[in-house]
């Protein structure tokens, strides 16, 4: 029979990797670009997406893009039907109780999505309006 022996870690050490845990932390969202009886639609993002917490003045960055192109190209999105992509970006304060993801571009339609509640896993489902 074989023993199995967990290694010990001291309290120092994972005291001191707490600050390293914390900045590797990411933010999940699964957005939903609703269905559309329009044959030619076309959506993209931009590497300028955060998610902002207005109250403490914080900025996540854009860090993946799943299922959607980055600017400058395009990506066709299929009528009358529901269109998922995933994005995600660097953690959010431990303080952030709500923030907003908020896509700035120097033309009209980007995506925006106001005050998402926070959750203790940051994996969001949303709808893109």
């Amino acid at each position: 029979m074989t023993t199995i022996i967990k290694p010990k870690i001291s309290p120092e050490l994972l005291e001191a990797l707490q600050p390293k845990i914390e900045e590797e932390k990411q933010v999940i969202v699964h957005c939903c670009f609703p269905g559309t009886p329009y044959s030619d639609m076309l959506i993209r993002i931009w590497s300028s997406t955060f998610l902002v917490d207005e109250s403490l003045a914080h900025k996540s960055n854009l860090i993946h893009h799943e299922n959607i192109s980055l600017f400058p190209y395009w990506t066709e999105v299929s009528p009358m039907k529901d269109y998922w992509f995933t994005l995600v970006f660097s953690g959010l304060p431990r303080e952030c109780t709500s923030f907003d993801l908020v896509e700035e571009i120097p033309q009209e339609g980007g995506f925006q999505m106001r005050n998402i509640k926070r959750n203790n896993t940051d994996i969001y489902r949303v709808k893109i309006n």
